[in-house]
C-alpha cells in the first residue's frame, strides 16, 4: 500500500482538542491487538520525530501502519474502507505535525498524553506506561541508531525512566520491578519523562 512520508515542512493544521478526541476513539476502535491506543501513538511519534534517523528519509510504510497494528497481513484489515484508511492516516501526520510545532515554538507548554487516575483522597496519579512502550516501539525501529544514546553513560540515566516504564519488565532486576509495583514511584518516575523528551529535543537541535 502507498503511504505518505512525513514531510516537516508540511502545512498539516495542529489538530483541535475535538480531532483529537476524535483520533482517540478511531484508535480505540481499531480491530488489531496490536493497534495502539493515544497515549502509545503519541510517545510512539514522539520517538520518530527524535529518533537519530530522520523520519523524513524512512517509508510511510515502515512506520505508519504499526500504529494500527499492521496491514492485515494476517487477514484481518485494520479497516472497513481505503477511505477510514485515509483519515486516519491524515489524523496521524496532523498530530505528528502537531508534536513537531509544539516543541518548536512552545516546548515548556508542551504536555505528553499519559494516564491518570484520580484516588480517593483526590490526589492524581500519573502513570506513562502505555506512552513509553509507545515510544520503545519507535526506538525498535531504528534500533542501531538509538544504541549509542542508551549505551551513553549520562544520556542512559536521563533516558532510564522511559526505558523502566516502557520496557520489558521481565528483564528488570527485583529492585527496578519493586520501583514500577509503587504507584507512587511510578508517578515520580512518569512526571519525569517530558523534561527527558525535551532534554533530548535540545540535544538534537
Amino acid at each position: 500500500m502507498e503511504y505518505p512520508q512525513y514531510n516537516p515542512k508540511s502545512d498539516n493544521l495542529p489538530l483541535s482538542d475535538d480531532e483529537l478526541m476524535a483520533l482517540d476513539d478511531a484508535l480505540a476502535a481499531l480491530p488489531a491487538d496490536a493497534a495502539l491506543n493515544i497515549e502509545a501513538m503519541d510517545g510512539y511519534l514522539s520517538a520518530l520525530l527524535l529518533s537519530p534517523q530522520a523520519l523524513a528519509e524512512l517509508p510511510g510504510a515502515a512506520w505508519l501502519p504499526l500504529v494500527w497494528g499492521g496491514d492485515g497481513a494476517d487477514g484481518h484489515a485494520p479497516f472497513a474502507s481505503g477511505k477510514q484508511r485515509k483519515k486516519l492516516t491524515l489524523l496521524v501526520l496532523r498530530h505528528l505535525h502537531s508534536l513537531a510545532c509544539q516543541w518548536r515554538d512552545a516546548p515548556q507548554a508542551w504536555e505528553p498524553i499519559f494516564s491518570v487516575a484520580e484516588q480517593e483522597d483526590g490526589e492524581e496519579l500519573t502513570d506513562a506506561e502505555d506512552w513509553c512502550a509507545g515510544f520503545m516501539l519507535g526506538v525498535e525501529l531504528a534500533a542501531e541508531a538509538w544504541a549509542p544514546l542508551f549505551e551513553d553513560p549520562v544520556l542512559g540515566e536521563v533516558l532510564r525512566p522511559i526505558v523502566l516504564l516502557g520496557g520489558d519488565e521481565s528483564q528488570f532486576g527485583e529492585a527496578e520491578r519493586a520501583l514500577l509495583a509503587d504507584p507512587v514511584q511510578r508517578d515520580a518516575l512518569s512526571r519525569s519523562v517530558p523534561d527527558v523528551v525535551l532534554a533530548l529535543y535540545e540535544r538534537q537541535r
